[in-house]
Formats: structure tokens, C-alpha cells, sequence
């Protein structure tokens, strides 16, 4: 009995030692990856067409020589490229994404008050996504070349084919302006007082701090960009689903757990759900990333203070710091999303830390 357990904690350890490397080498592996995103979005606001110096002063300053020179020199872009871009590297070791040329704020500052607004609709439309979806695909798969299968995937082609600008100046114009059921652009009304900082997601700070006026004003404010964001997911995550359990149904134990007369709520639950969670999660993270950086159209249509609005004004003025400050933390958001899906990998599924 003694050795039998001695043979469970060494294999117990062992497994804790092999997910212990696999997790050391994805880290490392993070670490190089992120020095490629800097290096990438420095060299895309050095090859960027226009005159950052122009955009920023106007056409009236531009024409001053000496006012030129000293914003050049205050900014550093009198500096050769090599060197902007160890300075650029050091400050942000230091956590200094630079200044806003524009607002004349730190960078960092206004990514702090675009990225929780753009992640708070991402997060309810992914999660409402996921939901919606692991039900109608595995329904849909369930019930294969049946009347339930075609118009979910009916459906689903609809959703994949409405451009999501176009969903987004539909609803609005039909539930707010037309019906009035729901808040209008923003994060807020104008007369609600926005809530003390503790998350960034107004919903929940709302919540924590006990007010639930300002909680079901701000829920009136995400329906909509939340429904749009939903729709083209559900559809996306719907036919992968689908198509997931398709083949673990398929597959030798599942028809073994049919044909022991277990029901199919069971069988659905217990055994392919599970063995199609691996590839579904792989998507489910792409689409988060997706929703966290892909919202601009959404954000322009509902006035969302976001991060696809904050890039899409950086861009437009040639504000470098703030373009490099988007791009850093868009590839940070998809470092961080695929290295937490690579784990999650690890942990349900042991033969990929042992490949």
C-alpha cells in the first residue's frame, strides 16, 4: 500500500514538475514576443506617411521655424531613430508610455481611461457570446441535418454577413431613436456622476459603491454596443462550436457512452462538451482579442470613450506616442490572451505540455 503511494506522489510530482517548464517556456517565449511588439509599433510611427510636427502645431506654428525646432527637441524627434528608440525602450521600463501630443497628457493616463471602457463591452459580449453560442452549436450539432440544424445555421450566416457599422446604425436608430427603450451614446448620462475608480467597468463600481441608479443607467448605456458586439460573435463562435462537437460526437467514446443508454443530456455534458473545449477556447480567446481591439466602428457609432475611438483620433492627428501606446497595448492584450489560453491548454490537457 506504502509503495503504491509513494508511486502516486512521485507521478504527482512529476506532473507538477512538467507543468512547472511548460509554464517557464511560455513565459520566456512572452518575454522575446514582447520585445518584437515594441519593436514593431516604434518602427511603424517611424515609417508612418505626414508630419507629426505639422498635425500637432497647426499650419499657423508649422511656418515658425524656431517654434518647430523646440518642440522637436522637446518631444525628441531631432534624435536619430536608433536612439528615440532606446530612450523610448527605457522610459517604458519605467512605465512611461511618453506624452500625448495632442491632449497633453501622459499616455498612459488616457490608455487608463479608453482600455477599461473598451474592455468592459468586450467582456459582457464575449461572455453573453459564449453562452448563447455553446447552446445553439451544440443543439445545432445535436440535432444534425435536422430542421433545429439548418436554421441555426441560417441564422448564423445572416449574423456573419451584416457588416457590424451597419448593425450598430440600425439598432441605434430603431431602439433608441425611434423607440426610446434604451440610454443613448456614451458611458453615462450627462447628469450621472461617473463612479469612483476601483475596477474601470462602471457597472461593477457602481455596484460596489451602492448605487444602483447609476448601475442601470450605465447597463442602458452598454445594451446596445454590447448586442452589436454579440451578434457577429455568437455567429462566429456558433459554427465553430458546431463543427467541434460534430467530431467529438463522432468519435469512439462518445458512441460508446450513447450505447450504454446514457441520455443525451448526459452524454452532451459529460463527454463532448469536454472533449471540444480545447479547440472552442482557442477561438474564444482570438474573438476577446478581437472584440478588445476591433470596436472602432462600434465605439464612432455609440460615442464609446474607448480604446478604438482614442486610436482612431491618435491616428488622425499623427500623435506617435499615442499610436505606439495603442499598439503596445493591443499586442500586449493578444500576448496576454494566448499565453493564458497556452496555460489553460496545459492544465485541461497534459499531452500539451509534454509536446
Amino acid at each position: 500500500m506504502s509503495e503504491t503511494k509513494a508511486i502516486a506522489t512521485r507521478t504527482s510530482r512529476k506532473a507538477q514538475h512538467t507543468l512547472l517548464r511548460f509554464l517557464a517556456r511560455r513565459a520566456v517565449t512572452s518575454v522575446i514576443l514582447l520585445f518584437g511588439i515594441v519593436l514593431v509599433t516604434f518602427s511603424l510611427t517611424v515609417i508612418v506617411p505626414g508630419d507629426p510636427v505639422r498635425a500637432a502645431l497647426g499650419e499657423g506654428a508649422a511656418s515658425n521655424p524656431a517654434t518647430v525646432e523646440a518642440f522637436r527637441q522637446k518631444y525628441g524627434l531631432d534624435q536619430p531613430v536608433w536612439i528615440r528608440f532606446f530612450i523610448y525602450v527605457g522610459n517604458l521600463l519605467r512605465g512611461d508610455l511618453g506624452t500625448s501630443l495632442k491632449s497633453g497628457q501622459p499616455v498612459s493616463a488616457d490608455l487608463a481611461k479608453a482600455v477599461p471602457a473598451t474592455a468592459e463591452i468586450a467582456f459582457y459580449a464575449i461572455i453573453i457570446s459564449l453562452a448563447v453560442a455553446i447552446v445553439l452549436g451544440t443543439l445545432a450539432a445535436y440535432r444534425r441535418g435536422k430542421v433545429t440544424d439548418q436554421v441555426v445555421r441560417v441564422v448564423t450566416l445572416i449574423g456573419l454577413s451584416i457588416p457590424t457599422f451597419w448593425m450598430a446604425i440600425l439598432t441605434y436608430q430603431l431602439f433608441f431613436m425611434q423607440l426610446h427603450w434604451v440610454s443613448g451614446s456614451g458611458r453615462i448620462s450627462p447628469t450621472i456622476t461617473p463612479p469612483p475608480r476601483i475596477t474601470g467597468f462602471y457597472t461593477i463600481d457602481y455596484l460596489l459603491n451602492g448605487d444602483s441608479v447609476g448601475f442601470l443607467d450605465a447597463i442602458g448605456h452598454l445594451a446596445l454596443p454590447v448586442l452589436v458586439l454579440s451578434l457577429f460573435t455568437i455567429a462566429t463562435l456558433t459554427r465553430f462550436v458546431r463543427t467541434s462537437v460534430l467530431e467529438v460526437l463522432d468519435m469512439d467514446y462518445a458512441r460508446a457512452a450513447r450505447a450504454k443508454g446514457l441520455s443525451g443530456r448526459r452524454v452532451v455534458v459529460g463527454y463532448v462538451l469536454r472533449g471540444a473545449a480545447l479547440p472552442i477556447l482557442t477561438l474564444v480567446g482570438i474573438a476577446f482579442g478581437s472584440l478588445l481591439s476591433g470596436t472602432v466602428l462600434v465605439e464612432a457609432v455609440f460615442a464609446w470613450p474607448g480604446l478604438g475611438t482614442y486610436a482612431y483620433n491618435a491616428s488622425k492627428n499623427l500623435d506617435l506616442l499615442a499610436v505606439t501606446g495603442v499598439g503596445l497595448v493591443v499586442g500586449v492584450i493578444y500576448l496576454v490572451i494566448n499565453l493564458v489560453v497556452d496555460v489553460l491548454y496545459g492544465v485541461l490537457d497534459p499531452r500539451v505540455r509534454l509536446s
